[in-house]
């Protein structure tokens, strides 16, 4: 069954589950003060975790160290745990003390290769490899923080484990950046590994954090992060002298034209008005020396769109230009579209539902109607097959963005990221427990 046959059948079934919660509630929650307290008490373990964790990052599908320091944890708290799962993950469950539904949370473990330039007293000086290569690696896009949080949160609920009404699921997720060349993973293999079975949740939450005001929260209703395609496109011509490039294919040359086709398809083919598209050409690799035009190239990058119709015309429209560019130059060429990760899309219902538990655990005003964001998250897949809400985390570091090399956080929101993980989990599992019945 396809994703999208998936995501029609379950849509009314969701919708039915949650017409209980259309008028969100304007009081805070109930929890607040338990919450608050512990994790407060428990920041100065949230931090170490995360500065260690930081210190010690591991590329997709080889969070080893990682999920063993999540899984120990875990155990320890009398959680029932189960790793391996898509490789490094690690699902946890967690029996209230009442009966009622249950309920996901969710974290992403892995690093990415890039170099740390921050100056941090516990900087990443990790080497691992990628592609073949070797590469340093770094927490550049917080996940560290990501698993921080989940893990403080997990303490929180075991803690109030009494009060819980229904059942609590811990997803640490490997991979979200995607897995290595030629290996599966990430949110789709989780699933597929039964990730959400056993018990499967009514609903998944799930945070980012990101560059902004410390402990701040937005969100949107509907879809919110952009579906992204990689591609990669290879292209064959005719070796020749650098003196003489009429003799043979000028690559050089061919991959200009392909990329300025790409921005005018971007600019010019699509209407801007109608829905965000983004092209970007990433890599170009060609060639060993200054005087040999040579004879193979490779071009690489992503696709972001919002929409199904629009996302298939752009592909269609960038394999026309690349045909007719590659033939014009008498070469042969080749576009390969990647798999695609989904738009990530918040269910309204429980948007409007955890609205005043989100602004509860938030630092300020939440933000509920943020700008289309045209990075990706495959937080879409578990969103496919159960209701999610995913949502930012401000983190300070205002001149800054993710996957940079200087990328860093204020520890403060540490903090609010447990509390929001916990007020989502509880209040969500209060409304189904006091939902009327059908």
């Amino acid at each position: 069954m396809t994703r999208s046959i998936i995501k029609g059948a379950l849509a009314g079934v969701a919708l039915a589950a949650l017409a209980w919660a259309a008028p969100a509630l304007a009081q805070e929650s109930p929890h607040k003060a338990a919450v608050f307290a512990a994790a407060e008490a428990l920041q100065p373990k949230v931090v170490a975790w995360r500065r260690d964790i930081h210190q010690h990052p591991e590329l997709g599908n080889r969070e080893v160290r990682t999920s063993g320091l999540v899984a120990e944890h875990l155990r320890a708290l009398g959680y029932e745990v189960r790793t391996g799962v898509a490789h490094t993950g690690v699902v946890a469950t967690l029996k209230g003390g009442k009966p009622g539904g249950v309920v996901a949370l969710r974290a992403d473990m892995d690093a990415l290769p890039v170099e740390e330039k921050t100056g941090l007293p516990f900087a990443s000086e990790v080497v691992g490899e990628y592609n073949g290569q070797p590469t340093p690696v770094m927490h550049a896009c917080g996940h560290d923080a990501h698993v921080a949080i989940l893990m403080g949160a997990a303490e929180v609920l075991a803690g109030m484990r009494e009060e819980i009404a229904g059942t609590v699921v811990l997803v640490f997720q490997p991979a979200e950046e995607g897995p290595p060349p030629g290996e599966e993973g990430g949110a789709a293999m989780m699933i597929a590994q039964g990730a959400l079975e056993n018990p499967k949740p009514g609903a998944i939450f799930g945070l980012h954090v990101s560059p902004g005001d410390v402990g701040a929260i937005v969100y949107r209703s509907g879809p919110m992060m952009a579906a992204a395609d990689s591609y990669e496109i290879r292209i064959k011509g005719k070796q020749t002298h650098g003196a003489r490039p009429w003799d043979g294919v000028d690559l050089a040359s061919l991959s200009a034209e392909i990329v300025q086709a790409f921005n005018q398809i971007a600019s010019r083919q699509l209407d801007v008005a109608r829905s965000p598209t983004v092209i970007t050409v990433a890599v170009i690799q060609s060639g060993v020396r200054h005087n040999i035009i040579p004879e193979d190239m490779m071009m690489a990058g992503t696709l972001r769109t919002f929409d199904p119709d629009m996302r298939k015309a752009t592909i269609e429209k960038m394999q026309a230009a690349v045909d007719s560019i590659v033939a014009r130059y008498g070469a042969k060429g080749e576009l390969t579209m990647g798999g695609a990760t989904p738009v990530v899309s918040n269910d309204p219902d429980l948007a409007r539902a955890m609205a005043p538990t989100l602004a509860t655990a938030a630092v300020g005003q939440p933000e509920t109607e943020t700008a289309l964001i045209t990075g990706a998250e495959d937080f879409a897949e578990f969103q496919a097959v159960v209701p999610g809400l995913f949502y930012r985390l401000g983190v300070g570091y205002p001149a800054g963005t993710n996957h940079s090399p200087f990328f860093t956080i204020d520890e403060a929101a540490l903090e609010v990221g447990v509390r929001a993980q916990v007020l989502t989990a509880l209040d969500y599992l209060d409304r189904v427990a006091t939902r009327p019945a059908d």
